[in-house]
């Protein structure tokens, strides 16, 4: 593979999406994944913590059909099946750790989040699904763009050291613009402007980490609990029922200790201590998991930078303005964080990579 029409760069929710779409329009195009594996930030895993059908999601797991109607749009396209995430029962909250966590009945439902039957990941495939085998490079590193006569130039690395280059007319970069900026050399650089705008950008899950216990059983359930907690003591601040659509029961959480402090800390002591608060909210059958799961994405180079390890802020809404000065018609951002409405979400992946398309196609000789 060595020239295409349209490159696009990363193989997550956005950039499958726009790399289906313009096959199906008859536009020749590739994209290219620095990681061994489609998905990106979505990670759907088994109890081993491997790619999986039927897992569970140590990336975006939820999405809210009222709130953003492209996901729940994309969804029903896809054929894929959903289900709400479990809320029956009461919620626990800890307060002080001397205390002990206070149990309470929730005074109305909340708009239901839902989730995929397989998990997360089962939208990837399905998308990948529609795209030729051969159109999609894994291990393939963008470390550098530069513009051409006839378009743009990438230039590939593979995990091995092996380099290649791919000619495309254009080339839409549906990866997080702080990450763009940190590890893609641009030839001209830049405008400072644009440049600066992509590095201020926050990427969404970036500084968070997931933790997963497994159990033979959602054990919660059965005393009336619906394994929701929240927590001012931690180690993990938010936990919920992270059961499946098959019935693999499992508890989840999101760490509220910081990046800095969870690489000082270790996994093993965090897993620890993440067990033992599970213990003492919902009792001493959270200490005996099948096994456990610990995602740091802020340990992850192919989602975070440096600077995502203090700057935990939500991408905010912006002008869409991303891509200024020479580059203007032959680059086009298409991560979620730079989508107009739900930055960071699975439905901000979606609209940044509509947008994508619709631009390309409006700008592109289709003869």
């Amino acid at each position: 593979m060595k020239a295409c029409r349209v490159a696009v760069v990363g193989a997550g929710l956005a950039g499958l999406y726009v790399a289906r779409a313009l096959h199906a329009s008859g536009v020749d195009v590739a994209v290219v994944e620095a990681r061994n594996r489609l998905g990106g930030r979505i990670l759907t895993a088994n109890e081993s913590g491997k790619p999986t059908d039927d897992g569970f999601d140590l990336g975006p797991s939820w999405y809210w059909p009222q709130m953003q109607p492209a996901m729940d749009t994309l969804v029903g396209e896809l054929g894929l099946h959903s289900f709400p995430q479990n809320g029956e029962g009461d919620v626990m909250f800890e307060r002080m750790s001397r205390e002990k966590p206070q149990r309470y009945m929730p005074a109305m439902q909340e708009q239901s989040s839902m989730r995929l039957s397989g998990g997360t990941a089962a939208a990837v495939r399905a998308l990948a699904g529609d795209i030729p085998a051969d159109r999609i490079l894994v291990d393939a590193k963008v470390t550098a763009i530069a513009l051409s006569d006839a378009g743009t130039e990438l230039t590939l690395e593979r995990s091995d050291g092996q380099v290649d280059l791919l000619r495309s007319e254009q080339v839409v970069a549906a990866l997080p613009p702080r990450l763009l900026e940190a590890t893609v050399t641009f030839s001209p650089e830049q405008d400072p402007a644009t440049a600066a705008r992509w590095r201020d950008t926050p990427t969404w899950m970036a500084p968070h980490a997931k933790f997963f216990a497994i159990y033979d059983e959602p054990f919660w359930r059965a005393a009336g609990l619906s394994g929701t907690a929240q927590s001012m003591v931690g180690p993990l601040m938010e936990i919920h029922d992270a059961t499946t659509a098959s019935g693999k029961a499992a508890l989840f959480g999101f760490l509220g200790v910081g990046a800095d402090q969870r690489a000082t800390l270790g996994e093993e002591m965090l897993k620890q201590a993440c067990l033992a608060q599970l213990a003492k909210l919902f009792g001493s059958d959270a200490l005996k998991p099948q096994s456990v799961l610990f995602k740091d994405w802020a340990a992850d180079p192919l989602t975070a930078t440096v600077a995502d390890r203090v700057s935990g802020g939500h991408p905010m809404p912006g002008r869409s303005l991303w891509v200024s000065g020479a580059w203007k018609g032959r680059l086009w951002l298409a991560g979620s964080e730079t989508s107009p409405a739900e930055p960071g979400y699975l439905a901000g992946a979606v609209i940044a990579a509509g947008r994508a398309v619709a631009n390309i196609l409006s700008n592109m000789d289709l003869k």
